[in-house]
């Protein structure tokens, strides 16, 4: 199979670097010329829980040429229609495009390359970009730790399914989901809580979880989302083993405690996670803020669910974007306001 990573920024660079080094052909596209620039001289450094340098294939997007038979889709949901109608050409009539991003992508790629070739994968683990050609793997290099979950908008399964597992269980630890959705709520409440919050106070995944007052809004964004799932008839899978539905939805004092016992716990591994949107923000970029504590959000609108944590946050996030405002524990009495109230 030919095999592309399109957008192969952080994540992208380490799973193209994981994949390349087991002996599998891979092509990492980026539009970051110096980045590019940087792998084609350097290869790949993969730094942080690991310390490795691997040489890569790495290519500027108008360099594409041919079909490609599996595409790993990782650039931003922002423009994923102009990103997908680039690809188009170099797309045969069985390729599929395996989306990688944050959220609930496999729509916008389906509206492009049609539901029969989207799959869509979550990726369980996280990567900061430090310098062109060099990324810091924040997650333990545990194949329990760099773990997937993947699966078909259609719930198909079939050779090419067990194919990019294969190819997938190269890195890490590959689950093979029939409810595909409630894989990605699963992701999504935990990007929601932690990559949303630590945005907003410039931190990372364990900083979150160190301060109470931002633990406490964390748990309250989990407990929007399993509500908002609920109430759209998605049933959560676990991630990596844990039943996040089972372990922190609440209805009472005593269990509302004991999650606020079990959080930090269950995000021990990847507490040195750096979100990719406070890394965006970092740059003056725009972030996807819509496509995490936003979905969130609209989908309540949409089910008659109230959110205002996930409000909150898309709101601070949006203020940086603007430059009204900056990252920053600041930001903690908004939210320590809207706990009391709750």
């Amino acid at each position: 199979m030919r095999l592309a990573i399109y957008g192969a920024g952080s994540i992208g660079t380490v799973l193209g670097a994981y994949l390349t080094q087991s002996g599998v052909a891979i092509d990492l596209f980026n539009h970051n010329r110096p980045h590019v620039e940087a792998l084609k001289k350097n290869g790949a450094r993969i730094v942080g829980t690991v310390d490795v340098t691997v040489p890569v294939a790495a290519f500027l997007p108008d360099e594409m040429t041919g079909i490609y038979d599996v595409v790993f889709l990782m650039t931003k949901q922002l423009d994923n229609r102009r990103v997908l109608e680039g690809i188009l050409p170099h797309l045969g009539p069985q390729s599929v495009v395996c989306t990688m991003q944050n959220g609930l992508p496999e729509p916008s790629v389906a509206s492009v390359v049609g539901p029969e070739r989207t799959f869509g994968c979550t990726v369980g683990w996280g990567a900061t970009l430090k310098e062109p050609g060099v990324v810091e793997l924040t997650s333990e290099p545990t194949r329990a730790s760099l773990a997937f979950n993947l699966g078909t908008m259609t719930g198909r399964k079939d050779d090419v399914l067990d194919e990019i597992a294969r190819i997938l269980g190269v890195m890490g630890q590959v689950t093979i989901e029939q409810n595909l959705m409630g894989a990605r709520w699963a992701k999504l409440l935990v990007n929601a809580a932690f990559s949303g919050l630590g945005t907003c106070f410039g931190c990372t995944f364990g900083g979150v979880s160190d301060n109470r007052t931002a633990l406490s809004a964390a748990q309250r964004i989990i407990k929007e989302g399993i509500d908002v799932a609920r109430q759209s008839g998605v049933t959560i899978e676990p991630i990596q083993g844990k039943d996040i539905v089972k372990l922190f939805d609440y209805h009472g004092w005593f269990k509302r405690k004991l999650g606020l016992i079990l959080i930090p716990i269950a995000i021990k591994k990847h507490r040195a996670i750096r979100p990719s949107m406070l890394q965006d923000l970092e740059r003056g970029k725009k972030c996807e803020i819509g496509a995490i504590n936003g979905a969130i959000a609209a989908q309540g609108d949409a089910v008659g669910f109230d959110t205002p944590f996930d409000d909150l946050v898309v709101t601070i996030v949006r203020e940086i974007e603007a430059g009204t405002s900056a990252p920053g524990w600041h930001h903690l009495p908004r939210f320590r306001a809207l706990l009391e109230k709750r």
